[in-house]
């Protein structure tokens, strides 16, 4: 096998797409995509951004939503991205999004992206937001006996090598399970 390097990168797949929401002083809502996160204990997420609008919102009410971005939602997804709160106090209702109080945080919902992880504030230091998961809700569309349903969710994943979202595939395996067969 022969290998090409591409030196010290933030390249890893799949990366997800995560809407990160919050309320500002004001009770209005904002987001923003964040792509470098990821759960690091068992109710813990930590997502890796600078400062933002939305770090002040977020350290200012303790509190803040992380929603998987779907294949339906890539534009206003992105949108949330690109553009500035600090410059365009209304891009959440731009985006298209609306917004339901959390009954677990004091953060928003957003009613277009069907799966979230609802966060209080456990830190934000060096650039790293860390959160406690204390509940995870789903629209019931997105869930098959019981369970999330990945694709019926159709969650996005960042390809940070080539700057594009990308559609997560079908089940491939059955985890703690098909290694068995090598036992």
């Amino acid at each position: 096998m022969s290998r090409v390097n591409y030196g010290a990168k933030p390249i890893m797949f799949p990366q997800p797409v995560l809407i990160v929401a919050s309320y500002d002083e004001n009770g209005v809502p904002n987001a923003m995509n964040a792509a470098w996160g990821i759960t690091t204990n068992f109710n813990e997420i930590t997502i890796s951004m600078s400062h933002h609008k939305s770090t002040d919102n977020i350290v200012a009410r303790g509190a803040f939503t992380v929603s998987m971005a779907t294949e339906d939602q890539v534009i206003p997804c992105d949108y949330v991205g690109i553009v500035s709160a600090s410059k365009v106090p209304d891009k959440f209702a731009r985006a298209g999004f609306h917004a339901t109080k959390s009954e677990f945080v004091d953060a928003p919902l957003i009613d277009e992206l069907p799966m979230t992880l609802e966060c209080r504030l456990k830190s934000f230091e060096g650039g790293l937001l860390v959160g406690e998961i204390v509940n995870v809700s789903a629209d019931e569309s997105v869930v098959t006996d019981g369970k999330i349903d990945p694709e019926k969710l159709k969650p996005i994943s960042f390809d940070p090598a080539n700057n594009a979202y990308l559609a997560v595939g079908p089940k491939v395996g059955d985890a703690f399970k098909d290694g068995l067969k090598l036992k």
